[in-house]
């Protein structure tokens, strides 16, 4: 069993939510409407089925995301953000700025770092 780790500010829990590499992608692509589960994947390119079903799960355990099933003519899910999920979008929309203003800053500062280890 996980012992609970400590957190000497917010951006633990908030990180232990939100955190890996797919999770602020698809509550970006939640945030404005619900989206069935296969409209999802061809949203994010590159994510395999298993890993999405995964992380929407965890999403769902965590309450930041609803998992609606629909039954009718055909079944189908769809998923949508939770009230606290949408308030965590500031934030990620925050961080997408952050990335636009400065990822080619950032990336050439990196490259120039391992540039300079190289020699």
């Amino acid at each position: 069993m996980k012992r609970p780790q400590p957190y000497n500010c917010g951006l633990g829990p908030a990180m232990r939510v939100i955190g890996g590499k797919w999770k602020p992608t698809i509550l970006w692509e939640l945030h404005a409407a619900p989206v069935r589960f296969r409209e999802l994947r061809r949203r994010i390119p590159g994510i395999s089925e298993k890993v999405l079903y995964e992380q929407l799960r965890e999403m769902e355990a965590s309450g930041i995301v609803h998992r609606d099933d629909r039954s009718g003519r055909l079944l189908h899910v769809e998923y949508s953000v939770t009230e606290i999920g949408a308030s965590l979008n500031d934030a990620v929309h925050a961080l997408a700025m952050w990335g636009t203003q400065f990822a080619d800053d950032t990336v050439n500062q990196c490259q120039q770092m391992l540039d300079a280890h190289a020699r």
